[in-house]
């Protein structure tokens, strides 16, 4: 057994000899880009060795719900509620015990070359699955209540427009300019109003990437700029197909965090948008194919939040703390 799964050994059998285990603490991971292939089996060599290993590691830890990052099905969504793709590339893949738990979605690029509809109506059909609209706000208390993540999942293709994955081309603005906006007044709305102790957006484009497809314009003109105002953690991605953190100070002095995690279904290596986030932002980058994918683990406690990049193989990769919001 490695370091981190040892180390989480111990500290469940600590908490269980002295009373003092999971009430205290909201675990969760955090996947993107899960989508399979839309031929026989549905399913990639990479998604399938990211879901065991989030089964062993929920095993040990027991996550409270997960956050799936968009694009839940590639290339082209599902077609309706009786596509066979709900059971083939998630029911059928992520099928540990452990794993059994809330997971709570937001569409990608390629779930919108499909019918975004019905993975939002499967929500009445899977015991698991939760996407009750395109955006919403959720929170999730921790410490006997006391306290609790506030997560608000956004759609960023109806906010900043569909992408080509295969010609790299960035999103080019809405479809529907005055629905976008709807969303934006949405978004504005929920940070403003969220007295959550710990405070994240969470949607499929990056605000920032050094990868493929790299920083999302639109995402660094409205969403970073509100992100600041009010005093949010950062923001949760997927789109690009590796695990990164980067950490950008505002010019109020106020660090935002934002994790990539996209690895859970392909991996690509690029680094071609290196030079276009703000200096000295990267902390953390990781693609290696040997790996056979990868996912995110956060863990908030009263006094701070730990966020570990775990690969496949169940190696801690990196891991960072954030606190508390002041506000």
């Amino acid at each position: 057994m490695d370091d981190f799964k040892g180390g989480l050994l111990i500290c469940l059998l600590f908490c269980f000899f002295t009373g003092s285990h999971a009430v205290e603490s909201l675990r969760f991971f955090l996947i993107g880009d899960m989508g399979g292939v839309d031929t026989y089996p549905y399913s990639t060599y990479y998604e399938r060795s990211t879901a065991a290993e989030m089964g062993k590691l929920a095993d040990l830890y027991a996550p409270q719900f997960i956050v799936e990052l968009g694009d839940n099905f590639y290339y082209d969504g599902v077609k309706n509620l009786e596509d066979i793709r709900f059971k083939a590339t998630f029911e059928n893949v992520y099928t540990a015990k452990s794993l059994q738990v809330p997971w709570y979605l937001i569409a990608g690029n390629h779930d919108h070359h499909g019918n975004v509809t019905a993975q939002i109506l499967y929500s009445q059909y899977s015991s698991r699955w939760n996407f009750p609209n395109f955006f919403f706000y959720k929170e999730f208390p921790f410490n006997n209540g006391a306290q609790k993540v506030g997560i608000v999942f956004i759609d960023t293709i109806l906010l900043c427009g569909i992408t080509d994955d295969f010609l790299s081309t960035p999103p080019k603005g809405p479809g529907n300019k005055a629905a976008a906006d709807d969303q934006w007044t949405f978004i504005q709305q929920a940070l403003k109003s969220s007295s959550a102790d710990y405070l994240f957006t969470a949607g499929h484009y990056p605000v920032y990437s050094i990868a493929e497809h790299g920083p999302t314009d639109c995402l660094v003109k409205q969403l970073d700029p509100m992100l600041d105002t009010y005093k949010a953690n950062g923001h949760f991605s997927g789109h690009d197909h590796n695990l990164q953190h980067l950490q950008v100070q505002t010019k109020s002095g106020n660090n935002l965090d934002y994790y990539v995690s996209g690895m859970a279904n392909f991996i690509d290596i690029s680094t071609e948008h290196i030079n276009s986030v703000p200096a000295g932002s990267l902390k953390f980058h990781y693609a290696d194919f040997i790996s056979k994918g990868g996912f995110l683990y956060a863990e908030a406690t009263p006094s701070n939040m730990t966020l570990s990049f775990i690969s496949a193989e169940g190696n801690r990769l990196y891991t960072n703390v954030l606190y508390p919001r002041k506000v």
